[in-house]
């Protein structure tokens, strides 16, 4: 497709499922606008990894023919993209690592449940390698790039995910979220991101992930379409260790949230290394505060009790990726920063590991207390805005913990917990830098979380403001 005739912008999840039952559209057009967007912005964004332009349009012809014959699924036809640490059956599963990665055998459960509301997955998004750090950039796909800044980070590590829907090239995506990895670059977007309840999305063919810290989530550009896509995705395995109860969060959308007692909590959690709220960013919270209570609700500052959560964190964390480096085809090729922090979790590995796991319940206790006073925390996403590609990816390990704390320190523990948050947009800072804030809850408020976060929405309007159109011209070697 010439460059003049490529459509801007996707619709959104809902819309386009629409528009395809509604026989508006058919599902070959709507992938071939997709991967026309695509393939003018991989040059400025790089967001995928790979796309599966023959695959797609052949599930697309598929689809039309479902369609034509009256099947209706939720998703029939619609383009979605998927993070590449998600099997998708024929493709490989690189994980931002370099090296050449065998084909996976089947989808993984998640993608088969996208899959079988009649999703298409056009593609793999980029993320850092492992999803370790806040940035998307690595030697084995270069640098994914922001849509509102492409001099700035999207965040990670679904930074992929992020720029893609950000941009308009798909309407939602599906990300991970092991400290932050969904909400952090939802924040640095201007996205929607559900980080749902551990074992929500099932990360199968993996009973857990990331020792249970890392959990399957959602992106758009709406609270309707990633309630959508978390509805597809949502449902276990056999085989997976975590079951929460079945909810069907989208019946949230639109659902008066009530009078909330909303927590608002500005200091960052216990860190080894320091971090501080920039200025910019927590005028953005305060101010989207400020909303909620316009809106009806009681708001309070108040902090979670998290003690030194931290160290339940980091052996989970470590063993995790020590699982994952021992799968790596050529772990030769890894970061140094990767193969540290694998070495650190073989030695976690064992009884540090055993007491960290165990003192989940207890944290479970001390941090819920705040929910018998309040039902919502709301909190920043990040400290910062988002940094300039490059700033992070050739620090050594301390000096990356050092700049992943400073400007990401608020995420991680809600992943220990295995606790439900949603990002939603708070606003731009600086030059026009995309910020957000959490809105985070106790087990299984989802439910409560889209309602809140959909009312905001019907306030705020931040679905209509759109980053600029960026093509091949805009590339970085251009």
């Amino acid at each position: 497709m010439a460059p003049d005739t490529v459509p801007d912008r996707a619709p959104g999840l809902a819309e386009c499922a629409r528009a395809l039952a509604d026989g508006t559209v058919t599902a070959r057009e709507t992938v071939e606008r997709a991967l026309a967007r695509i393939e003018a912005t991989q040059p400025s964004l790089n967001a995928f990894r790979l796309v599966r332009a023959e695959a797609a349009l052949a599930e697309a012809d598929a689809a039309d023919e479902e369609l034509a014959a009256g099947v209706r699924r939720p998703l029939l036809g619609v383009p979605v993209a998927v993070k590449d640490d998600m099997d998708v059956a024929g493709e490989p599963t690189a994980f931002g690592c370099p090296g050449d990665f065998p084909a996976s055998a089947a989808d993984g459960e998640a993608v088969r449940r996208l899959r079988a509301a009649g999703a298409i997955v056009i593609g793999k998004t980029n993320t850092c390698e492992l999803g370790q750090w806040p940035f998307t950039e690595g030697p084995a796909f270069g640098a994914t790039r922001n849509p509102w800044h492409t001099g700035h980070t999207p965040g990670g590590s679904s930074g992929g995910s992020a720029a893609a829907v950000a941009a308009g090239l798909v309407p939602a995506a599906l990300g991970s979220d092991g400290a932050g990895s969904v909400r952090i670059p939802a924040a640095w977007t201007h996205l929607v991101g559900i980080k749902p309840q551990r074992g929500r999305i099932s990360t199968w063919p993996r009973p857990e992930s990331f020792q249970g810290i890392t959990v399957n989530g959602t992106l758009a550009r709406t609270v309707a379409d990633a309630a959508l896509l978390l509805d597809a995705a949502s449902g276990q395995h056999d085989g997976d260790l975590h079951r929460p109860p079945a909810l069907r969060v989208s019946d949230a959308v639109g659902r008066d949230p009530g009078r909330l007692r909303v927590a608002l909590s500005l200091k960052p959690p216990f860190t080894a290394l320091p971090a501080r709220l920039d200025p910019a960013v927590r005028e953005r919270v305060l101010a989207l505060a400020e909303r909620l209570t316009a809106l009806g609700h009681v708001v309070e500052e108040a902090e979670p009790r998290y003690g030194r959560i931290g160290l339940s964190f980091v052996p989970r964390a470590t063993v995790g990726l020590a699982e994952r480096v021992r799968e790596a085809p050529r772990p030769e090729l890894l970061d140094r920063r990767t193969l540290d922090a694998a070495r650190l979790g073989r030695l976690l590995d064992g009884t540090p590991l055993r007491l960290a796991r165990r003192a989940e319940a207890a944290l479970h206790r001390r941090v819920g207390a705040l929910f018998a006073s309040y039902d919502v925390l709301l909190a920043p996403t990040t400290a910062a805005p988002p940094p300039r590609v490059g700033s992070m990816v050739n620090l050594n390990g301390l000096g990356t913990d050092r700049a992943m704390i400073a400007a990401c320190p608020y995420a991680w523990p809600w992943n220990v917990l295995g606790w439900p948050g949603v990002n939603v947009p708070a606003g731009f800072v600086g030059d026009g830098l995309p910020v957000g804030a959490q809105l985070l809850g106790p087990a299984d408020s989802e439910p409560l979380l889209v309602s809140l976060a959909a009312q905001l929405e019907a306030d705020r309007r931040w679905q209509e403001r759109w980053p600029p159109f960026h093509d091949a011209a805009d590339s970085p070697a251009a």
